[in-house]
């Protein structure tokens, strides 16, 4: 099990310059430690990547990986990718679905630049049939993310959800405010390294949170995904599904490109939708970090990889 002071380990080792820099020189190499778990470093190598994902029965989402920009010009270069990601999208076949973080668009500069450039990406994405969720960053994020949604809600945009993190205290209101809303909602565990006074800390606690939510979900939700590779969770999910009598397209299974890919194959043989969440760019050494501080099989794959190599 990798507790609290495990994923503060990896958060702290993300932040590491040295180790950014040895990781961008191997991580992504043919046979790299990190390729595993990350499409490639270009929309092209991603596409090639997921080429056999709908073969397999499998949807995806891809993931431009990135965060955190500081100036305006940042946030419009973002921005400006993502309108090329979903004309290279469109004319590549592949199911049109994206997965965005506001700080890529500019949130930490200011609610507004980023709501702006989410209408602009949005204004491009949904007339060619692109569902778009918005990623949750760590706490500080959570209002303005969620105010942002209702804005986008609330100026005509349907094609929008977003994702909680059932970690966090506040996240029952959370949800019952986005069912309201009627927007999809992504229910993950939560990656951040989080203060002891807005999350729970011990898995047996953030594992209740998340039960309770997903019932709240299937519920009173709208297509909600459930984000996990935990079998006991999918379980629960399951076979709370089965006793409120909830017909299994009415919500879906998500996991993490290259983790758990026999149970993806296992939960599409039994009739579930089953999604597939790619991330890929050149920013992807802190994603991959916080993937190796959630779960110690993905630690032990890479140190097999690394020692492998020879």
């Amino acid at each position: 099990m990798i507790d609290a002071t495990s994923k503060a380990l990896f958060h702290a080792l993300a932040q590491s310059g040295l180790l950014r820099r040895l990781a961008s020189r191997y991580g992504m190499r043919r046979q790299g430690f990190a390729r595993r778990f990350i499409a490639g470093e270009t929309i092209d190598e991603a596409l090639t990547a997921v080429a056999d994902l709908p073969s397999r029965g499998l949807r995806l989402t891809l993931d431009y990986l990135g965060e955190s920009v500081s100036t305006p010009q940042e946030a419009r270069a973002f921005t400006e990718t993502y309108l090329q990601l979903v004309q290279t999208i469109v004319a590549s076949g592949v199911e049109r679905n994206l997965s965005v973080k506001l700080t890529q668009l500019g949130l930490d500069i200011s609610k507004d630049l980023a709501f702006d450039h989410m209408r602009r990406l949005l204004d491009a994405a949904e007339p060619q049939g692109f569902f778009v969720r918005v990623d949750m960053e760590h706490s500080p994020y959570v209002d303005r993310t969620l105010d942002t949604i209702e804005r986008l809600w609330g100026a005509g945009y349907r094609q929008v959800g977003t994702v909680i993190q059932s970690c966090l205290f506040r996240s029952p209101a959370d949800v019952t405010r986005l069912c309201a809303l009627g927007a999809r909602v992504r229910l993950v565990k939560g990656a951040y390294k989080e203060p002891a006074g807005v999350a729970h800390r011990g898995k047996t606690e953030v594992d209740a949170a998340y039960l309770s939510l997903m019932r709240q979900l299937l519920d009173t939700g709208h297509f909600p995904a459930f984000a996990t590779h935990d079998v006991q969770m999918i379980n629960c999910v399951r076979a709370y599904a089965t006793e409120r009598g909830i017909d299994r397209t009415r919500y879906e299974f998500q996991m993490l490109y290259g983790i758990r890919r026999d149970l993806q194959t296992s939960l599409v043989s039994e009739g579930y939708g089953m999604r597939v969440y790619v991330p890929f760019g050149q920013q992807w050494f802190p994603y991959f970090m916080r993937r190796l501080g959630e779960r110690p099989a993905n630690v032990a794959f890479v140190l097999r990889g690394v020692l492998g190599e020879g």
